[in-house]
């Protein structure tokens, strides 16, 4: 919502910089998003005070050599008055007119302004020239010239009012704050509510001329007017529906000030009335609608028109102001007339009703609706306008006369028409009249802090609340029709607490005993995750828990009988295609990894998240609460570097061995030592699969996947595509013991290289962990750095070359100690898993 400064002026003396009431309004919870300034100091186009002023056209002369231009003499409060080369439309059918007193907006040589004939905004300084020969070194600009709009056609014409040789800034530029209301609080969607906030906030006087139009223009207010039938079918939906009658418009364009006004709180002018209704929509809050009087049609068998207001029939049909024909459904509100539908309750009016240029006689509707029918009506229909906006979030009853009769009134003296001194008011379902008794004290409890009651008096008085005190040393506060949000004393103290002020509460220390400070050993364990992940280069990725069935059912494709036999859903699902619980987070992994191989040619993400698993007769539940351990999923693919400008990167695809060296970076990294060992997995190719086992537990599989749930997933071709998914809260239970140091030794270390010959099938690990347990304490490293298979060792053998590191922490170690310690090896070895010392 944009409220121009000098518009919010009419209503409140602003004595505080711009910035500072934008600060106290946000701090007060009405969010000023942006201040756009229009020709001040701080615009993106600022008018020069000494170069674009006020000028006065006083005549217009044919050019010499050009049949398309003009000389416009123009009066500019200089010791003599300019002539100007001009080819504006509406100056070219003055020319030859020297009796011309019309107010522009003028611009001397050497400011900056807008290229007027140019796409966007390109700023032009403004030089002497000769154009056909007549030198000319001003101008007389246009709306886009002067940054106020993209109307570049002509020239702006200012009211008459307008004092020759004052500079423009001074006259007409403004400052324009975007606020972002949130909330159910239609009584701050208008000038005249943000007005009232400042008041309070300023204390300052509220000016209420345009609320007080029925004190100086008295009206007969009745239910039965003669100028039209009111009936109110569906009261639930309409509690209000107030009409006025204006005769004798003539339809024609609003003028300069109000189209400006429009112009910076974002509306485009059409013509006097609409844009009226539109005026008076964003001054007071309340939406209103014209319709051509002689357009509305009499029921059936009588003479006066009539205006129903009524649920719609399932299918009926009409055209909106938009020229689209729309449908609706019986939960819809209509206003009708005797023949049928003319415009949607509080969303937009109908194009058979609209006002034209032969508009004469007015009927103004200004009417209150239901604000959950028409945000529904509004949504359902895909318009989002500036009425359903207000009306949707609770507009107060008590306004619709007062909007109809300023609007009336506006009609009357800008459309030349005369108001009938009469509204039709239909008002079914009065708002009751709500009164809060409020104490003082709460405040203070609330807020921390002392408010003297006299200024909790101001700041509810200033809202236009009534207080009173009850003689018991609380207040009775009769609540505005206008605040349909205030229904408790803690609301009132909310008020108290904003208009007094945020940033006048005193910082202070909590008094209590700070509560003691606990680790959360389940997120910080899940955010070291996330860092070493992100650290190897990995993307994180959120996907959805719901899940289609048949799509998570693709990671079976190479054995069915794996899938899960029952799956959770959701009773109410957004789409049946998220209508199941995962079970798993590899196939949602898959599917992004297939989007973004779209775009790039490698991928490498991660996701960490909870899979939902059945649980039977869980405490007597009639649906029994799933498990939700935590998972960690990683799926890799495509090239082993990215592509970049230097020579060298390895543009291999990656594979198994790339998936391993992640898994140990991030036991490593979790301080883990785990152990691979051969796995099987339904989704993972055959004998490139393992399952990785930390401190006795298996934590996850891992792998390539299989080629057909590769191509179930529409993945590439040839292109390994390398998954794991671990049990996140398995890994980080291990993470979380606690870790023993041990001194480093200052004695020496004696290395040695052993070579064992054991049977093919023997695990690696198992001859390792061996050698780890009975050489230790002072066998403090063992690493295998060869592999070997061939006819030296024989068949079904290999041979495996281990690098081992003695030290002890008191001694040095001698050549029999460590001999000693070597043939105790071998023979557990030969013992335990057949093995012999290669030669």
């Amino acid at each position: 919502m944009k409220i121009p400064l000098s518009w919010l002026k009419d209503y409140i003396d602003v004595d505080v910089p711009i910035p500072e009431l934008a600060n106290r309004l946000t701090l007060a919870g009405l969010e000023v998003e942006t201040i756009e300034f229009i020709g001040l100091p701080g615009a993106e186009l600022e008018w020069d005070p000494e170069k674009v002023v006020v000028g006065e056209l006083l005549a217009v002369r044919p050019h010499p050599d050009a049949d398309r231009l003009v000389l416009a003499e123009v009066e500019y409060g200089g010791s003599e008055t300019e002539i100007v080369v001009t080819g504006a439309p509406s100056l070219l059918e003055m020319r030859g007119r020297s009796d011309l007193h019309l107010k522009v907006a003028f611009a001397m040589e050497g400011v900056s302004l807008y290229d007027g004939h140019a796409e966007g905004k390109v700023v032009r300084k403004l030089k002497r020239t000769k154009i056909r020969g007549v030198e000319s070194r001003a101008m007389v600009c246009s709306e886009k010239e002067l940054g106020l709009s993209d109307e570049h056609v002509d020239i702006i014409y200012l009211p008459d009012e307008a004092p020759v040789g004052t500079p423009l800034a001074d006259y007409m530029g403004d400052a324009v704050l975007g606020f972002d209301i949130k909330g159910p609080f239609a009584h701050l969607q208008s000038i005249y509510g943000i007005a009232r906030e400042a008041a309070a906030l300023l204390d300052a006087e509220l000016k209420r001329d345009a609320m007080e139009v029925l004190e100086r223009h008295p009206a007969e207010i009745t239910p039965t007017p003669d100028f039209i039938e009111l009936e109110i079918a569906d009261p639930d939906l309409c509690p209000r529906y107030s009409a006025a009658y204006i005769k004798g418009v003539t339809i024609g364009p609003s003028p300069f000030w109000m189209q400006m006004r429009l112009r910076l709180a974002g509306q485009r002018p059409i013509s006097n009335i609409v844009d009226i209704t539109n005026y008076v929509m964003l001054e007071l809050g309340q939406p209103l609608h014209a319709f051509d009087y002689h357009d509305l049609r009499a029921r059936p068998g009588k003479n006066k028109p009539a205006i129903i207001v009524r649920r719609a029939k399932d299918g009926e049909r009409m055209a909106t102001l938009d020229g689209e024909t729309r449908a609706f459904d019986g939960e819809m509100l209509l206003i009708t007339d005797g023949g049928g539908p003319v415009a949607v309750g509080g969303v937009m009016g109908g194009l058979d009703s609209e006002i034209t240029d032969e508009t004469q006689d007015i009927l103004l509707e200004a009417a209150n609706f239901n604000f959950l029918n028409v945000r529904r009506t509004s949504r359902k229909l895909g318009l989002d306008t500036e009425a359903s906006v207000r009306l949707g979030r609770g507009v107060d009853p008590e306004l619709t006369v007062k909007a109809a009769a300023r609007a009336a009134h506006l009609m009357a003296e800008l459309g030349g028409g005369t108001v009938v001194p009469v509204i039709g008011d239909a008002y079914p379902v009065r708002q009751p009249q709500r009164v809060i008794e409020f104490d003082p004290a709460l405040a203070a409890r609330m807020l921390g802090i002392e408010v003297p009651t006299a200024e909790i008096k101001r700041i509810l008085t200033s809202l236009e609340f009534v207080v009173s005190d009850s003689g018991s040393g609380t207040l009775n506060v009769t609540v505005p029709s206008h605040r349909l949000d205030v229904t408790r004393p803690v609301d009132l103290a909310e008020d108290v607490g904003r208009i007094w002020g945020y940033d006048r509460f005193p910082v202070t220390l909590i008094q209590d005993e700070m509560p003691p400070q606990r680790a959360n050993v389940r997120l910080e364990g899940s955010e070291r995750v996330r860092d070493i992940l992100a650290g190897c280069g990995l993307d994180e990725v959120i996907n959805y828990s719901l899940v289609n069935v048949e799509e998570e059912g693709q990671l079976w494709s190479a054995d069915p009988s794996a899938a899960p036999s029952q799956y959770l859903r959701i009773i109410n699902p957004l789409s049946a295609e998220r209508a199941y619980l995962r079970q798993t987070l590899l196939p949602s992994l898959l599917n992004t990894t297939r989007e973004n191989l779209r775009f790039l040619d490698r991928a490498a993400t991660f996701e960490i998240g909870a899979v939902y698993l059945p649980v039977e007769g869980q405490g007597g539940l009639a649906r029994p609460l799933p498990d939700e351990p935590r998972r960690l999923g990683v799926v890799m693919t495509g090239p082993r570097e990215p592509e970049a400008w230097m020579a060298g990167q390895d543009r291999s695809p990656m594979d198994f061995y790339d998936l391993k060296g992640v898994v140990e970076a991030l036991l490593s990294g979790l301080g883990l030592s785990g152990t691979f060992e051969p796995g099987q997995h339904p989704a993972l190719h055959p004998g490139r699969c393992a399952q990785v086992r930390v401190k006795d537990n298996i934590v996850g599989t891992m792998g390539e996947l299989h080629p057909q749930v590769r191509e179930a997933f529409d993945l590439p071709e040839g292109q390994p595509v390398c998954a794991l998914e671990f049990d996140l809260d398995g890994l980080l239970a291990a993470w979380g013991a606690p870790c023993t140091m041990t001194p480093i030794s200052v004695h020496p270390p004696v290395y040695e290289d052993l070579a064992v010959v054991v049977d093919e099938s023997t695990p690696e690990v198992r001859v390792r962990d061996l050698i780890i347990q009975t050489g230790s304490p002072l066998v403090r490293s063992v690493m295998l750095f060869d592999i070997y298979r061939g006819k030296q060792v024989g068949d079904g053998k290999k041979s495996l070359a281990y690098r081992l590191v003695y030290q002890a922490d008191d001694r040095t170690l001698t050549d029999k100690e460590v001999a000693n310690l070597r043939d105790k090896i071998v023979r557990r070895l030969e013992r335990e898993l057949g093995a012999t010392l290669r030669g």
